[in-house]
């Protein structure tokens, strides 16, 4: 396109660059159907991130990627699990940089923390994985663990799992607690395969978010399990989204969320102008179709370039 005089605007060129991939949810099992009857593609998934892979290698200039959870599907049988998370954990390894994961529902649901986070190379202390990184002095990303306080992941007998059994027990009045049955707007996110932010991260994340206001850096947070209901379905928020939301509203620093889960996606922006930007599950592409991207990092906006059913985006920074 032309630009008057022949001069680009400003900030032409991206600060840097990050690949985006979530929910590949990877199996050796015939194709299914999610519980609403959207159909799942186990094995195809990872010749997904194979080309996700390819194309993040051959732009030559992406700082890092990022896995948005679900690396494998809880159908994949439990005697393959750990030769699953390896072989996809290895696909990614083919990429010709640092590769940041989150754990997700369906991870937790074949290893435990104590052997999937080490296979991740996710850096933890007791098993929590919550982490940030600063890819260039501007910018900051905080990686957040959804599933701290959760029904799964944890032994049976752990204050997390206590917990979080707890809260089901009092909000979801359902045998199974995966059915939001009877549960109205915003409560149907209390379901067994969503999980929350326990305090210590919750201190944790304001820590942070104080230090990079003092830094004057820029922050994306990341976290499977989305931050926004209106960026997805009420049955895919985190339980405790609000406390969260509360935490990252204090400061003027966080400038996206980015969430996987909630396979279809979504994109919102919130009252204080933080955008929200679910991403597409590489799981339901069928085969020939894909679902990944990059982000172009600038001063004053993100730029999502989705490839195929994964939509492109401009998350513009209101200040």
């Amino acid at each position: 396109m032309g630009y008057p005089n022949g001069v680009a605007p400003q900030g032409n060129q991206p600060l840097f660059s990050f690949g985006v991939i979530t929910d590949v949810q990877y199996a050796d099992i015939p194709d299914g159907r999610s519980f609403i009857g959207v159909p799942r593609y186990y094995r195809n998934s990872i010749l997904v991130l194979q080309r996700a892979v390819q194309k993040w290698n051959n732009h030559q200039n992406i700082s890092f990627s990022l896995n948005l959870g679900d690396i494998v599907d809880g159908y994949c049988p439990k005697d393959q699990s750990l030769n699953a998370v390896r072989k996809v954990a290895k696909e990614f390894e083919n990429f010709n940089g640092p590769v940041y994961h989150m754990i997700g529902n369906h991870c937790l649901y074949n290893l435990p923390r104590s052997k999937l986070l080490p296979l991740l190379s996710i850096p933890s202390v007791d098993t929590c994985a919550y982490y940030d990184f600063s890819p260039i002095p501007e910018y900051r990303f905080v990686v957040l663990d959804g599933y701290d306080i959760s029904a799964v992941g944890w032994p049976h007998d752990h204050p997390h799992t206590i917990e979080a059994l707890k809260l089901l027990d009092e909000k979801n009045p359902n045998v199974e607690k995966n059915s939001p049955n009877g549960l109205v707007d915003l409560e149907r996110r209390f379901l067994k395969f969503n999980g929350a932010v326990g305090k210590e991260q919750l201190k944790w994340l304001d820590n942070i978010l104080q230090d990079a206001t003092k830094s004057n850096q820029k922050v994306v947070v990341c976290c499977h399990i989305p931050l926004d209901p209106g960026a997805t379905s009420k049955e895919a928020l985190l339980w405790n989204y609000d406390e969260v939301m509360d935490v990252i509203h204090r400061y003027d620093c966080v400038k996206a969320c980015l969430g996987g889960h909630d396979h279809q996606g979504g994109h919102s922006v919130d009252s204080h102008g933080v955008h929200h930007r679910v991403l597409e599950a590489a799981l339901e592409c069928p085969p020939g179709t894909d679902a990944f991207g990059y982000i172009d990092v600038f001063e004053d906006r993100l730029s999502l370039i989705g490839t195929d059913r994964m939509a492109s985006s401009e998350m513009v920074f209101n200040h």
